[in-house]
């Protein structure tokens, strides 16, 4: 018998397509796994076979095991899962990151995985899929998150390195080690100092090189080329786990920032006791998303991981049939979710006056960019 339920279901696993017999990011050992992209919240070990796009391999050899079953595909390039039709498209997110649009018995639906519109030059741009139904994360569903341009970002940045190397001082950025940290390799200008990568982000270098991104040369805080002289006007750049380590203490008397879209929230910097914060994000800002949700054309829209209710409730007020669904995957950012909510909380009891948004524009971080028009693509 034909089956004409949901394509997609809630289930203790993971996101599970009943006709297809395959789950989308599972949390639990599966038989067959779909995977958005190689984030250790969204790919995990122990399921019988994997398929992912074909930038994703390397990435996911190296966390999850070189023997792994893995199934590669190249986006818009379609594979039959029993009878159903399956295929990858670009999420913006990471290298290798994909929207998994499932086709069957007249219905398609898309799962986003983690996305941005915000185009950085290190993977392959968003592109919206039509569909019926549209699964979203909203990691960032908040009025408040608006990123700033590319360009305010790395000219923030650069301003900060190039002051910390003129006072012969060390300026150690902390970003996520996947993804993150080769978008700010990326974009820095590389003339200003040396650049020396923590060894859990040089692997992940090599992995965006070997896929053709252009990153800048790179050392380990090993290699003889460092010295105390280097340091003077280096830039490092770590993951979040290294701060407050024994690989810290070389560095002397640092400067610190972190890159996060939490940094958007006024807090979040003295939690995480650094120097300063930098606003930017590999997921979609508010308006980001809301572009995403009408560009794929569906009318039910079902929410994922992040600020869910208030997605939600914003699309059952604007026309939308909205939904959620709950999932186990986490916060790979670096900072606390639920502390950056709260801290939200606090402000908005500030200012009871906000029509529209959910959370009043004045809780803005002084020192964060607000580019008003977000990237709405």
């Amino acid at each position: 018998m034909k089956y004409s339920g949901d394509l997609v279901v809630a289930h203790p696993s993971g996101l599970y397509c009943p006709p297809g017999n395959f789950f989308i990011d599972p949390w639990r050992p599966v038989d067959r796994a779909v995977i958005t992209h190689g984030h250790g919240d969204h790919a995990r070990r122990g399921h019988g076979a994997y398929l992912a796009h074909v930038q994703s391999a390397r990435v996911l050899r190296t966390r999850l095991g070189a023997d792994i079953d893995l199934q590669t595909l190249a986006y818009g390039e379609t594979v039959m899962l029993n009878g159903v039709r399956v295929s990858l498209h670009p999420a913006g997110h990471v290298l290798g990151s994909a929207q998994v649009r499932i086709e069957y018995g007249g219905q398609v639906w898309v799962a986003s995985g983690d996305y941005k519109l915000q185009h950085d030059g290190t993977c392959t741009p968003f592109e919206p899929v039509r569909c019926d139904v549209f699964i979203t994360e909203s990691t960032f569903a908040l009025p408040i998150y608006r990123w700033p341009t590319q360009h305010e970002l790395f000219a923030d940045i650069n301003a900060w390195w190039s002051r910390n190397a003129e006072a012969g001082q060390t300026s150690v950025l902390f970003a996520y080690a996947f993804g993150k940290a080769q978008r700010l390799l990326h974009g820095v200008d590389a003339s200003i100092g040396p650049i020396i990568c923590h060894g859990a982000v040089e692997p992940l270098n090599e992995a965006y090189r070997a896929e053709g991104i252009t990153l800048p040369p790179t050392l380990r805080v090993t290699d003889a080329a460092v010295t105390k002289d280097t340091l003077k006007r280096a830039l490092i750049v770590a993951p979040p786990s290294a701060a407050g380590s024994l690989w810290m203490r070389r560095f002397g008397d640092y400067r610190d920032g972190f890159a996060s879209g939490w940094m958007q929230v006024r807090g979040s910097r003295r939690r995480r006791g650094v120097d300063r914060g930098f606003v930017v994000s590999d997921h979609a800002d508010w308006p980001g998303l809301q572009a995403a949700i009408t560009a794929s054309g569906a009318e039910r829209i079902i929410v994922t991981h992040g600020s869910v209710p208030v997605m939600v409730r914003w699309l059952n007020e604007h026309g939308w049939n909205g939904q959620s669904f709950s999932t186990e995957y986490g916060d790979e950012e670096g900072v606390d979710a639920a502390a950056a909510e709260a801290d939200l909380a606090d402000q908005k009891q500030d200012n009871t006056n906000a029509s529209d948004a959910i959370v009043p524009q004045d809780a803005l971080d002084d020192n964060a960019s607000t580019s008003a028009d977000g990237e709405r693509q």
